[in-house]
């Protein structure tokens, strides 16, 4: 198999993600497009990968797998074993809620709610009791270090603090896999090392693990794993990348 199709992030323990021969095509005939030519890739349990490619590279269309809001056009998907491709619309919607965790460029919060409201949404979904929702939610806010600031809006928080909150949003669940989509893409230089250094600090001490896409190779020096995508296959990966002290 060609060096660009072989992918294995790091070391030989069973992968939380695994991807084999996986294809993703849009649209039919003439004017169809293959977005994935057949990746294979492994993830460890408790790795920071960054994601790095030009546009129409395929890395965002791997994070829609892997964040199972889309699904290969052929080729397997397994998450701690359980092979995704074969799951339900439903059955996929319970494993996101369940194990992933998403953070958003655009940060993705509710204009006229607090910190902690905005927090507590996935736990009000999962069907949680109030108390119980408030507790985990400050909790949460307390792991970002933004639990006194939590009856401020998103317009009262600066960017970087919005970011802090959408990362506890994201951790509220306690997921297995945080994915993050360009999460210091909206933030200045200063803060976007304070939110780097917040996900390589909760990576350590959590024990999550972190995929996150960038096009910015400053930030993806603080991941322990670079895979970069070209043409729709992983062309390379860097392990054991630079960690900022």
């Amino acid at each position: 198999m060609p060096a660009a199709q072989e992918a294995s992030v790091a070391g030989s323990e069973t992968p939380i993600i695994r991807l084999r021969g996986v294809t993703k095509l849009y649209g039919q005939g003439a004017t169809a497009f293959q977005a994935l030519k057949g990746v294979d890739l492994d993830i460890q349990a408790g790795d920071f990968v960054a994601v790095m490619g030009p546009s129409g590279s395929g890395k965002s269309t791997t994070m829609n797998i892997l964040g199972c809001l889309d699904v290969p056009t052929d080729g397997q998907f397994l998450f701690k074993g359980v092979h995704v491709e074969r799951l339900e619309r439903d059955q996929r919607a319970l494993l996101r809620r369940k194990y992933l965790g998403f953070v958003f460029q655009g940060f993705n919060l509710l204009a006229r709610t607090s910190a902690l409201e905005n927090v507590e949404l996935p736990l009000l979904y999962r069907g949680d009791g109030k108390k119980e929702r408030r507790e985990t939610a400050m909790a949460a806010l307390d792991k970002v270090g933004l639990k006194q600031w939590w009856d401020h809006t998103p317009a009262e928080l600066s960017g970087g603090q919005q970011q802090r909150v959408a990362i506890a949003r994201a951790l509220v669940t306690n997921p297995d896999v945080l994915l993050a989509d360009e999460p210091t893409g909206n933030l200045d230089s200063e803060r976007s090392i304070e939110i780097m250094q917040l996900l390589t600090d909760l990576n350590r001490t959590s024990d999550i693990t972190v995929i996150m896409v960038t096009h910015e190779p400053d930030m993806a020096a603080f991941a322990r794993t670079i895979i970069h995508f070209k043409d729709g296959l992983v062309e390379r990966i860097d392990n054991h990348a630079r960690e900022p002290a």
